[in-house]
């Protein structure tokens, strides 16, 4: 058992992990985030099927700050926050969208004949977010939930912050998730070394623990070919997606072990080319107003009419 740990399963994720690794990856991360792009903009179509005008919004994991661009121009009056676990992604982020870099943007504003707030940085946990109950509207999340070390509490903190009335959107993946990789890596070694996912209808009960009202989930597959194993190796790095497992293996593979699973993977060849299936999980839900106090006692609203 490791000492950090003691209570951790195998294969839960390591916070202090995932912190390194998408710290070290800030300056690759947008060249390889082929498939939080594409999530990304299937995520933000989903916003055309929901009334709702936020005031202010939450950047949940946001790395390298691509969605705030889209963020404010569908909602140009909003107040973004943007928050990462890695204060590198942070820093990127924020020189990505400093003043001297949105010219556009500031056309764009003068054209529609209103100013976008700048948005607010902040380095932070999901699972432990550092602001105040009822703060946002709207609380988007892309492909950074699988990486909270206790997504119960994550999602809890997401309702906390929401204004009743506001809603989380989020995207996060599942269990057959790098497949491909998984059973390429059983071939060669015992150990975990690709993170556990939550399954949908997991995820689903958990916002309804949370607080939530009437979650809506979906999920499809979308599948990256790579021309060799290690260029899917190499993507995972570049976007800091390595192995975060509490029980994962501290020191080197070996090269024996490494070779088996190259091998195992380029077995998979399908029409020349190596698959890599990402199971995408699609959620959002709404915070509506308590029903009970926090001692389990029922609210009952009473409305006085003047005779």
């Amino acid at each position: 058992m490791n000492p950090e740990h003691p209570a951790a399963a195998p294969d839960a994720v390591d916070p202090a992990a995932v912190k390194r690794a998408f710290g070290r990856a800030a300056g690759t991360y947008d060249a390889a985030a082929v498939l939080q792009r594409e999530v990304g903009a299937r995520m933000a179509e989903r916003l055309n099927l929901v009334k709702l005008i936020p005031a202010a919004i939450l950047d949940a994991g946001c790395g390298t700050g691509e969605a705030l661009g889209a963020l404010a121009t569908r909602y140009p009056a909003a107040r973004r926050t943007a928050l990462d676990l890695a204060w590198p992604m942070v820093a990127t982020a924020r020189e990505g969208h400093s003043p001297r870099r949105s010219a556009l943007g500031r056309v764009a504003a003068a054209w529609r004949g209103s100013a976008t707030p700048p948005p607010l940085f902040v380095t932070g946990d999901i699972a432990a977010l550092p602001f105040a109950a009822a703060t946002f509207e709207l609380v988007w999340s892309n492909l950074a939930l699988q990486w909270v070390g206790d997504l119960p509490r994550a999602l809890f903190e997401m309702h906390r912050v929401l204004r009743v009335g506001g809603l989380a959107m989020f995207t996060t993946l599942g269990p057959d998730t790098l497949q491909e990789l998984r059973a390429a890596f059983r071939d060669a070694d015992s150990g975990p070394h690709v993170n556990r996912f939550a399954d949908m209808h997991d995820v689903g009960d958990m916002l309804v623990q949370a607080g939530f009202a009437d979650p809506v989930m979906h999920m499809e597959r979308i599948t990256l070919t790579y021309a060799d194993p290690l260029a899917l190796v190499r993507d995972l790095k570049a976007i800091g997606a390595t192995n975060a497992a509490v029980a994962r293996r501290r020191g080197l593979l070996g090269r024996g072990r490494w070779s088996r699973m190259l091998a195992a993977l380029d077995g998979m060849r399908r029409d020349g080319r190596i698959p890599a299936t990402f199971e995408v999980v699609y959620g959002h839900a709404w915070k509506v107003a308590p029903t009970r106090t926090p001692e389990g006692h029922a609210i009952v609203h009473v409305e006085r009419r003047n005779l």
